[in-house]
């Protein structure tokens, strides 16, 4: 069998930390997993740390699991393997930028169409579509762009 490539030492301090993940039960599924295969993978518990083949079958993981949760520890750190990666960009980029928000905006200070006495936001919506800000708007997001402007305070 290999040598453990990534050995985990865990601090006391650390040790309790997981402890308190895998106890309370409030933490996702995936960070409980995580913090038991950390405890059991620690060399400064009782009995030693186990290893990965033992660990693995423990605990229903592919001992592939383990190896990664010891590869995480040791370069991120605690938080790094047991939390989840927060995203840097969303998943979609917005359709909105500053621009079209100020556009869709000053459109809806403008004068309203001939033969109307105040803008809607299906009218904003069209027209703000017509005038090329965006090729196509949603009267839903006309209405949350306004929104936003109006619970901002005025200077």
């Amino acid at each position: 069998m290999r040598p453990i490539s990534y050995p985990i030492s865990l601090s006391e301090e650390e040790r309790n930390q997981l402890t308190v993940v895998v106890s309370k039960g409030k933490a996702s599924a995936r960070a409980i997993r995580r913090a038991h295969i950390l405890l059991a993978a620690d060399k400064n518990r009782e009995g030693g740390a186990l290893k990965e083949r033992e660990i693995a079958e423990r605990l229903g993981v592919h001992p592939n699991t383990v190896y990664a949760i010891r590869k995480a520890y040791t370069e991120q750190g605690l938080d790094g393997a047991v939390k989840r990666k927060k995203r840097v960009t969303p998943p979609v980029a917005p359709k909105i930028t500053g621009e079209v928000e100020a556009r869709i905006i000053a459109l809806s200070c403008s004068a309203p169409p001939e033969g109307r006495s105040r803008w809607t936001l299906h009218l904003l919506a069209n027209r703000a579509v017509e005038l090329q800000y965006v090729e196509g708007l949603s009267y839903e997001t006309v209405r949350q762009v306004l929104k936003k402007r109006a619970q901002t305070p005025s200077s």
